[in-house]
């Protein structure tokens, strides 16, 4: 968790990107390229919270924006010989979007409600619910299925909280689909809805074999 010594505030830049969530206590590895992303980062870095909202796109083009997205400090940074910024970013809390603007700068401003959020603020979260024997297997068959890879040994020995949420955060799953594992009140309800998730693709992806 991201120990703050700061004021949230009432206004974020806005990291407009599809398929990119920040969940509680994870942190979001990020390669900026382009010319108003770097100058988002550029004059954060000058700021005294350093944080960065992110918020993903309803539509293709990216005017409709997520009600809910999530702010990350900028915790580590570095700038590459081409120019790019290779940036991690530490997630603070969720917040609730009122408003966006697209002022003097090149990238949006949001205007933030922190309220209903605090879970975020606290310790990391526990499910007693979770069957971690079956959860893992859920994780395989999911991967084997899409041809991906993963640490089986590193995910075993993850905590609940970090296993669930950078699943969550790292799986190829739709827009509205990340959005709404975004928007879970709890840990638990975030498990639960991604078995669900994933139970569904893969019956979906029988289902697809079988009529061809």
């Amino acid at each position: 968790m991201i120990r703050r010594d700061y004021d949230l505030p009432e206004t974020l830049p806005l990291f407009v990107l599809p398929g990119a969530v920040l969940l509680p206590r994870t942190r979001l590895p990020l390669d900026i390229f382009e010319p108003r992303y770097l100058q988002m980062v550029e004059d954060t870095l000058r700021t005294p919270h350093r944080l960065i909202g992110m918020i993903q796109p309803l539509d293709e083009s990216g005017e409709v924006l997520a009600q809910v997205g999530s702010a990350g400090r900028i915790v580590g940074f570095s700038e590459q010989e081409d120019g790019r910024y290779l940036i991690s970013l530490g997630q603070v809390s969720r917040y609730r979007l009122t408003g966006a603007e697209q002022g003097f700068q090149p990238y949006p401003t949001g205007h933030v409600d922190w309220a209903g959020f605090d879970g975020d603020h606290a310790d990391a979260e526990d499910d007693p619910g979770l069957d971690r024997s079956a959860f893992l297997d859920l994780m395989r068959r999911y991967m084997d299925a899409n041809d991906l890879s993963t640490d089986w040994e590193a995910a075993e020995d993850a905590d609940t909280e970090l296993l669930v949420n950078s699943l969550a955060m790292a799986l190829p799953l739709e827009v509205q689909d990340k959005q709404a594992l975004l928007e879970t009140g709890t840990l638990a309800q975030r498990r639960e809805l991604l078995e669900g998730l994933l139970e569904y693709e893969l019956r979906h992806g029988e289902n697809e074999e079988v009529m061809q």
